[in-house]
């Protein structure tokens, strides 16, 4: 997961200098922090971001919904306050929705 994590947030600050993501400047980035991931990695963040873009992956992980691949979740803990708040109150409808689903379901059990 910490070859994941780096990859995550080197991805983040490249989106946010506004550099290009590619499998180089990920391991650069990597190298300069002091850290080392195995070679795939950037190669296969780079693509995925690359497919899907990064500021569609910053929204995914952004709700609360769960879903995403791991570079979303960890992407949206680091994706900065404008991806939180976007999905923080979307999150907390979809939450409030999970609660009283589950009020109703117990409204219906029986006591004897």
């Amino acid at each position: 997961q910490q070859d994941e994590l780096l990859c995550t947030y080197a991805a983040l600050i490249l989106h946010d200098d506004g550099a290009e993501i590619s499998p180089q400047a990920m391991t650069n980035l990597i190298k300069a922090a002091g850290c080392s991931v195995e070679g795939y990695w950037p190669m296969l963040m780079a693509k995925m971001i690359s497919n899907v873009g990064m500021d569609a992956l910053i929204k995914m992980g952004s709700g609360a919904g769960g879903g995403g691949g791991g570079a979303a979740p960890a992407a949206a803990a680091a994706g900065g306050d404008a991806a939180a708040a976007g999905g923080a109150s979307g999150g907390a409808t979809e939450e409030k929705k999970k609660v009283e689903e589950e009020e109703e379901e117990e409204d219906m059990d029986f006591d004897l």
